[in-house]
C-alpha cells in the first residue's frame, strides 16, 4: 500500500474520532440548551420506540429552554414521560401544545464535575489518536521493511503523518477549550 493511502487511511480514522468527541460532547448537559441532549430519546408512539426529532419540531428560543412542539397533540404526555424516565435531570413543562425544558443552572461544584468529565472525553480521543498513528506508522514500517518504501521516503510518510496528528490533536484542544468556556459562561 502507498504511503500516501497509509496516511489518508489514518486521517480519515483520526477524523472519524474528532467526530466522536463532537458527539459526546453534544451530551455533556452544561446548562447551555442544546437539542442534541435529546438525540437519543425515544418516545413511546403507538407502541413504537421513535426518535422524538421524527415526532416533533425541537427549538431553542432562549438560551436555556428548549420548546419541543408534537405534530401529534396527543403524544404530549407521552413525551413528557419519556423525557421524565430520560435520567436528563430536567422537569417538563407541559402547557398543552408543547413542552418546555428549563436547563438548570449548574452549580460551582456542577462545573468542576462537567469539566473533569470532557476532559476525560478529550483525552480518549488523544488515545485514539495516538494508537491511529501508530497503526499508521507499523504500516508504513512494514512497507519499508518489504522494500516497497525507501528509508528516506519513510521517513518522510512518518513526518507527514505526524504533521496530520498534530493538526487533530490541536482541534481536540480547541474543542475542549470551547467546551470549558461554554461550561463557565452559563
Amino acid at each position: 500500500m502507498p504511503a500516501k493511502e497509509i496516511i489518508h487511511h489514518g486521517e480519515v480514522k483520526m477524523k472519524k474520532a474528532l467526530e466522536a468527541l463532537v458527539n459526546e460532547f453534544h451530551t455533556v448537559r452544561t446548562g447551555r440548551a442544546n437539542t442534541a441532549l435529546l438525540d437519543s430519546l425515544r418516545v413511546d408512539y403507538y407502541g413504537t420506540p421513535t426518535p422524538l426529532k421524527q415526532m416533533a419540531s425541537l427549538t431553542i428560543p432562549e438560551a436555556r429552554v428548549i420548546v419541543i412542539q408534537p405534530w401529534d397533540a396527543g403524544q404530549i404526555s407521552n413525551i413528557e414521560k419519556a423525557i421524565q424516565e430520560s435520567g436528563l435531570g430536567i422537569t417538563p413543562q407541559n402547557d398543552g401544545k408543547h413542552v418546555r425544558l428549563t436547563m438548570p443552572q449548574p452549580t460551582a461544584e456542577r462545573r468542576q464535575e462537567l469539566e473533569k468529565v470532557v476532559r476525560h472525553m478529550s483525552e480518549q480521543s488523544r488515545v485514539s489518536l495516538r494508537n491511529i498513528r501508530r497503526e499508521a506508522k507499523e504500516a508504513l514500517e512494514k512497507e519499508e521493511d518489504e522494500g516497497r518504501l525507501s528509508e528516506d521516503e519513510g521517513r518522510r510518510a512518518q513526518e507527514e503523518l505526524q504533521k496530520v496528528t498534530d493538526r487533530y490533536a490541536k482541534d481536540i484542544d480547541r474543542l475542549l477549550s470551547d467546551k470549558e468556556k461554554e461550561i463557565h459562561t452559563v
